[in-house]
């Protein structure tokens, strides 16, 4: 529940990535020491993780934003529907079963309706590395040793150079992985595999290379900060024409967005760990188009979206990477935002004031979207099926809270 036309100002702390974290949490099968992550973001998606591996019979230990896990004595090579159906990211301990096991069974994954993101891409790569591959009702089904290899993806794929990566860290030989994702998050897991003992060079460049080495060890590792997190606090300053510091951040990380921002007309200044964004008037609408990093990110357009539609002038936002991914767009309309929408683009144009209205939330990153939008809209606003903003906020009501937002979680 929402009561909008509030300024946000002051310091907010920015939680760990939820997108680096989970490939991090599946990389602890492939060693049996401990691995000891901290800066874990406490989130539904992570907990998902923990409960997956936890039923693969590995030692989780969660205490506030650390955890410990040891995947020393699995009891099963099998990730059930019932785990998997909720999250996506469930596919990323396909690569590290079969590298270390020598099989896997995983159930084909779930998570937000905003797209296909098939995974042929990950059963391609694992096959080229001499692995047999099948889906046999509803299951990817993995057995054989691995070898390196020179493998090229259709397609620019997080979740694939992830899994292709863990699995190359105990293949045998050298594996090349051509038309990489570059993510900052595809970064953070490499250096994780290299504190583990994996010989990887390259990630954050279109070519990664790995080097197969016969075990892993254990190690402790503090997970990158969340860029999206962060961004979605930048733009609410920027829409409630307030003035907001984000701390424990990578600003590195956040080049192009901060950049956006600027254009918008935000005054935006940026340390070693923190990012200020302030405005004082209405922000000018910006144009976006969404593709792989190190372009905009596709996690980042919803915010934008709601930001265009109180801005001045009109934007148009371009959406390249999901083909679902404007289902925010009615709910926004209900709020009297002005979009339109042709094809894969949508055409904002900016009103002076949105109206509080009764909304639901369609995917994680649409309900930041949503939330942020009810701060601007007169009068009161209540966005249902919040559990799609528990996957990727930690605590987003209580940190809006701290910066004035008048908002409060309701059942």
């Amino acid at each position: 529940k929402v009561l909008g036309g509030c300024r946000l100002s002051g310091e907010v702390k920015i939680s760990g990535a939820k997108n680096a974290a989970l490939p991090i949490l599946a990389a602890s099968l492939l060693t049996a020491d401990n691995l000891v992550l901290h800066n874990v973001p406490r989130l539904s998606d992570i907990r998902t993780m923990n409960k997956l591996l936890a039923g693969l019979g590995a030692q989780v230990d969660s205490q506030d934003e650390t955890v410990i896990l040891n995947a020393k004595n699995l009891t099963t090579l099998e990730a059930p529907y019932d785990l998997v159906k909720t999250m996506r990211a469930s596919i990323l301990v396909l690569g590290p079963m079969l590298a270390r096991y020598g099989e896997a069974k995983v159930s084909l994954p779930g998570g937000c309706a905003i797209g296909a993101r098939p995974v042929d891409q990950h059963i391609k790569g694992l096959q080229a590395m001499g692995a047999e591959v099948y889906i046999e009702h509803g299951y990817v089904i993995a057995k054989g040793c691995l070898k390196g290899a020179h493998i090229v993806t259709d397609m620019v794929t997080v979740g694939g150079t992830e899994n292709l990566m863990m699995a190359a860290t105990l293949a045998e030989g050298k594996t090349v992985l051509e038309n990489a994702a570059r993510e900052p998050e595809v970064v953070d897991l490499a250096n994780c595999l290299i504190a583990m003992g994996a010989k990887i060079k390259g990630a954050g460049t279109p070519v990664i290379e790995i080097e197969g080495v016969p075990s892993l060890h254990g190690a402790e590792y503090n997970i990158l900060p969340d860029r999206i997190e962060a961004g979605s606090f930048l733009v609410a300053a920027l829409m409630t024409q307030g003035d907001v510091t984000v701390t424990h951040v990578a600003p590195h990380t956040l080049d192009i967005v901060m950049d956006k921002l600027r254009e918008a007309g935000g005054v935006i200044e940026f340390g070693d760990d923190w990012i200020r964004a302030r405005i004082d008037r209405r922000p000018k609408a910006v144009n976006i188009r969404t593709v792989p990093h190190p372009g905009f990110p596709t996690d980042m357009q919803a915010q934008f979206m709601a930001l265009n539609c109180i801005a001045e002038g009109t934007g148009r936002v371009t959406e390249t990477i999901f083909e679902n991914r404007f289902m925010h767009v009615p709910e926004l309309q209900r709020l009297g935002a002005n979009i339109s929408v042709e094809g894969h683009t949508a055409v904002v144009t900016g009103v002076e004031r949105l109206s509080g209205a009764n909304l639901m939330a369609t995917d994680l990153r649409a309900s930041a979207s949503l939330v942020m939008a009810a701060l601007v809209a007169s009068g009161t606003s209540v966005v249902d099926r919040i559990y799609h903003l528990d996957r990727g906020y930690d605590h987003m009501e209580l940190k809006l809270s701290q910066l004035g937002a008048k908002i409060e979680r309701i059942s």
